[in-house]
């Protein structure tokens, strides 16, 4: 909600308040994604180094610092000074919050039998909720004669907020390289599988003491990336992804111009976005609560892959209708209802494709790898924006419908790295590998 309480303003206010040229409001936007996208992996690496909450921590705080410097900035170096400030303090608490997130996720499932995919479904509605009332609060402002400085003033303190509430709940965990260090210093003859995975914060880590898990966390960090970019599923999960956000993209570069070609002007487009908004808040835990149970993670990640791809093809399908609004009103709700399927199940897959002590590098390198494909498809798709609708169309549903095989090759996902017994009472063994393995 911080975020885009200013996001929105921040071209306008570039252009209209700072008098920049046009390609210089670009060039400091695009600044801004690099800066932030980018830059997940290094984001991600020192969350395993250093543990998720002291990132997250200066993560915020370097938030806080770069919305109060972008409200008094007002020459073109003090400005990009901002934004990078801005982009690189998520690179640092987006990954580190996204990977605990997710080692929750599993720890929930594990103790519970309750997917996965609740918890991570969960905090994808929330960050919709955000992104749906930042823009009203930035408006708010603005209607109030508080202009863009008090749109960053205000950014500010939901981050002063999110500090606080980070600083007070957010358990003291050591890194999980020091975890598994400790207990194979102090208990070496400990046999493999003796104790069951249990929280960090009670007791040593899951997964049990011996001599390779000594040698692999010795390594150096040049190691753990190798570990991660070597890892073929892995890439395999960035690359399906990937073409799942170059998708995604194209809600802010060919849907405006649908919308501008059926109705004469893009007034519409907020409607649209809206939309797409509320479709997640109010259907993603319903949602995953009905396919969490009863399909894997990786059909997951296929099924909603080809919903986005239908989306596309609707759009030379479907009769224009009231306002000529209809094909992209069906593109938008096919993107979202493919979005709810597939993002809690990638980010789901991913602790089950690399260890638990490379989890925060893969996660960031998970959104770096896909901007990265971002960054390359939006030239090539947005030369699309010349073609004739059919084949520009076509074009773009087979992006995700590529992604969609490539995720087939996946392995079909579980309920963490080991098989797990529900507690009594909640079905049994057999109902808690249905569960997982669908």
């Amino acid at each position: 909600m911080g975020f885009y309480a200013v996001l929105p303003y921040l071209a306008t206010h570039l252009g209209s308040g700072l008098g920049m040229a046009g390609w210089l409001v670009g060039l400091v936007l695009g600044l801004r994604t690099f800066s932030q996208q980018g830059l997940f992996v290094v984001g991600g690496a020192l969350t395993d180094r250093y543990g998720p909450r002291p990132v997250v921590l200066a993560g915020c705080a370097l938030r806080i610092a770069g919305f109060g410097w972008l409200a008094v900035a007002g020459s073109t170096a003090t400005v990009i000074g901002a934004v990078l400030l801005i982009g690189f303090a998520a690179a640092l608490f987006s990954p580190a919050v996204e990977s605990e997130a997710a080692r929750e996720a599993v720890r929930h499932e594990r103790d519970t039998g309750a997917p996965r995919a609740h918890v991570l479904a969960l905090f994808s509605a929330a960050g919709q909720a955000g992104a749906f009332l930042g823009p009203l609060l930035g408006s708010l402002l603005l209607l109030l004669g508080g202009g863009f400085r008090a749109a960053c003033l205000a950014g500010a303190l939901v981050f002063v907020a999110v500090l606080t509430g980070h600083a007070r709940l957010m358990p003291h965990t050591a890194p999980v390289r020091e975890q598994e260090r400790a207990p194979a210093q102090e208990q070496p003859s400990v046999p493999a599988q003796e104790e069951p995975p249990a929280p960090a914060q009670e007791q040593p880590p899951a997964q049990p003491p011996a001599p390779h898990v000594v040698t692999r966390t010795a390594q150096p960090a040049r190691s753990s990336w190798r570990a991660v970019f070597a890892n073929r599923a892995f890439l395999l999960l960035c690359l399906a992804y990937s073409t799942y956000l170059v998708a995604y993209n194209q809600l802010y570069l060919s849907l405006p111009v649908e919308v501008k070609r059926a109705t004469g002007s893009q007034a519409a487009l907020g409607w649209l976005f809206a939309l797409s908004s509320l479709l997640v808040v109010v259907a993603q835990m319903p949602l995953t609560r009905c396919s969490a149970r009863r399909i894997a993670p990786r059909t997951a990640l296929v099924t909603g892959l080809a919903v986005v791809a239908a989306g596309f093809a609707a759009v030379p399908l479907t009769p224009a209708g009231p306002g000529g609004l209809l094909p992209g009103a069906a593109l938008v709700v096919l993107l979202t209802l493919g979005q709810m399927l597939l993002v809690p199940a990638a980010r789901g897959l991913v602790p089950d494709l690399v260890e638990d002590r490379h989890l925060g590098l893969a996660t960031g390198a998970l959104s770096s790898v896909s901007g990265v494909a971002v960054l390359a498809g939006s030239a090539a798709t947005g030369a699309l924006l010349e073609a004739p609708a059919p084949v520009r169309w076509a074009a773009l549903a087979a992006v995700p419908l590529a992604g969609a095989l490539l995720a087939f090759t996946l392995p079909a996902g579980r309920g963490g790295k080991q098989p797990f017994t529900l507690p009594a009472g909640r079905g049994g063994k057999e109902e808690g590998t249905r569960a997982v393995t669908g």
